[in-house]
């Protein structure tokens, strides 16, 4: 019922493309997706303004302040989703963000070992399922577009917009261009690997560091 709610909403071409793109970050890749989530904005902004029209009489005197209170409502009712879209990119991307290291270490054994690239990312999505669910999801759509035909520059270049995350379009990056000149691709892995723990390293000095200045007015 949401879903046929959210195909009534009339969408611009550039909506739709910028909804889509937040719903595959998010991990919903299914083809309702989008009228589904327009449907949810429509039912809570439904629910919000019966909320405010309820709550209005007790929350002031002010005639136009209820008014201002009943409209608030409902634009948080339709904001609300997105805002709650957004916060699932960012945490979705903190996981992917946190898995790399470990899939680039079991890519540059695997490499090491003589598997080939294609093969690797079998492996690691297939080792990684339970350690890391979403990067193993993510790297198993690129196996799988890879046996269905399309090139390898291009499944990985799927990745990297599909799940919008900078460390792995680095990496998507790395990978086609030591693909394409044919260098090392363990030791590119390797490099790679050391700098994302690094950078972590100095993000996590960065963040103690800014507890003292935080507590200070506390």
């Amino acid at each position: 019922v949401i879903e046929q709610i959210g195909e009534q909403i009339p969408l611009s071409p550039a909506d739709q493309s910028v909804t889509r793109r937040d719903l595959m970050m998010a991990g919903f890749r299914t083809d309702g997706a989008i009228q589904l989530f327009f449907g949810i904005k429509v039912l809570f902004c439904v629910v919000m303004f019966v909320f405010g029209l309820m709550l209005r009489t007790h929350i002031t005197d002010n005639p136009v302040l209820r008014i201002v209170f009943v409209v608030a409502s409902t634009g948080l009712g339709y904001y609300a989703p997105a805002f709650y879209l957004e916060s699932l990119v960012k945490k979705r991307h903190l996981l992917l963000r946190l898995g790399l290291p470990d899939a680039l270490d079991m890519m540059v054994v695997a490499v090491e070992a003589g598997l080939g690239l294609d093969q690797a990312l079998q492996y690691v999505s297939r080792e990684m399922a339970h350690s890391h669910a979403e990067l193993s999801d993510e790297l198993g759509l690129v196996g799988l577009e890879m046996r269905a035909g399309k090139r390898r520059a291009e499944a990985l270049r799927n990745l990297a917009d599909r799940t919008g995350e900078p460390e792995l379009r680095k990496l998507v990056a790395i990978l086609i261009q030591t693909d394409r000149f044919g260098t090392s691709m363990g030791e590119s892995l390797r490099t790679h690997s050391d700098f994302m723990r690094l950078k972590r390293k100095q993000e996590a000095e960065e963040r103690a560091g800014k507890g003292g200045v935080k507590l200070v007015f506390p």
